[in-house]
């Protein structure tokens, strides 16, 4: 196949050769990986397309429709770590993937494709990658957001982008969530999910406290969900909330997505969690500041997009992960009460929906 008629679905259409995507690891990008797999899935439903993983993120293929397998291979961010990836590059070829798109453009992320022989290898020109890749891609800076970026590989080069994208899905069994309510000794009511964490502390709302609080005493369940990193946070806000707030921080992603899948509503930051959950169609609020909502909220959207509309702030937005303001304006003056006010209202609008 020559490069013009690469992944353009006009050409060898016999061809079964496995798809390899080389995705960003961090847990949101990683969920909207799957909007690619969907592109993929459509343009050739022949072809078995697998997502490399780091263990981190593996959990999340399971609920993910349209991927044949996870290549689960953890390589470390800061070395080159030669030995690692040569042994991945041995378990690539021994796949026999036809193509790769190297989603990232770091040259790191274009070895093992490269050194598994692996014909085609797509990707964005970055970090002198020339010989890594072979089929180049050009105008990435031109694209607006993020997932035009990653599924514009998978279309054929120079194609014009659709008005949408197919949305991220991710799929759990109703009887895992059964199982994993019971494991947990929690009710089978409606709860407000909390993901209070994000890479970066711009992101992070500091009112999850006074909000579960405010949720408990209006008689709801209400769960703080993220990884070990928020177990101070979810400690905080337990006690503020008293008995009816459950802390489900853990090591597992796992549970996480069975958390999200549960739940009623879910409350977050810009984060990986508000992306599982609206990827699960479940009613999911974004809180944003520092950050854009129309280049990072899911293409799934969102119940509600809460933004702090009270003044203009002329540093909004700066997508910065620290405030150079000093004074976190962006998050601190979007008030508790009407977070709150906003979950009792999408809670029964879900509820409205579910007995129709």
């Amino acid at each position: 196949m020559n490069q013009d008629s690469q992944l353009s679905g006009e050409a060898d259409r016999g061809d079964t050769r496995p798809i390899l995507i080389v995705p960003y690891m961090w847990i949101g990008d990683f969920v909207r990986n799957h909007t690619v797999v969907r592109v993929l899935n459509e343009r050739w439903p022949n072809r078995p397309v697998d997502l490399l993983t780091t263990s981190l993120c593996a959990p999340l293929v399971d609920y993910m429709p349209g991927v044949r397998d996870a290549i689960v291979w953890d390589l470390p961010r800061g070395r080159l770590a030669v030995g690692r990836q040569l042994g991945l590059a041995k378990l690539l070829r021994e796949r026999n993937y036809g193509t790769a798109l190297v989603l990232p453009r770091t040259w790191k992320a274009a070895i093992a494709p490269a050194l598994a022989g692996i014909p085609e290898r797509v990707g964005f020109v970055g970090e002198f990658r020339f010989g890594l890749l072979n089929r180049w891609r050009w105008g990435e800076k031109k694209l607006p957001r993020f997932i035009d970026k990653n599924a514009a590989l998978a279309q054929p080069d120079g194609a014009p982008l659709p008005p949408e994208w197919p949305v991220p899905q991710l799929r759990v069994p109703a009887e895992d969530i059964v199982r994993w309510r019971q494991a947990n000794g929690l009710s089978a009511g409606a709860a407000v999910a909390l993901a209070p964490g994000s890479v970066g502390v711009s992101k992070r709302w500091t009112y999850y406290p006074e909000a579960a609080r405010l949720l408990a005493e209006r008689g709801l369940e209400v769960w703080v969900v993220g990884g070990p990193g928020e177990k101070g946070l979810a400690q905080e806000i337990v006690a503020a909330g008293g008995a009816g707030v459950r802390d489900l921080t853990g090591n597992d992603l796992r549970n996480g997505v069975l958390a999200m899948a549960a739940a009623g509503v879910a409350i977050s930051n810009d984060s990986g969690l508000m992306h599982i959950a609206a990827a699960l169609a479940t009613p999911t609020m974004g809180i944003f500041g520092p950050t854009s909502p129309y280049l990072w909220a899911p293409l799934n959207g969102l119940a509600a997009t809460v933004v702090q509309d009270k003044s203009v702030l002329s540093c909004q937005p700066c997508q910065s992960t620290i405030c150079k303001m000093n004074d976190h304006r962006c998050m601190r003056d979007i008030a508790a009460s009407e977070v709150v006010e906003i979950a009792q209202r999408v809670l029964g609008e879900a509820g409205l929906r579910a007995m129709t």
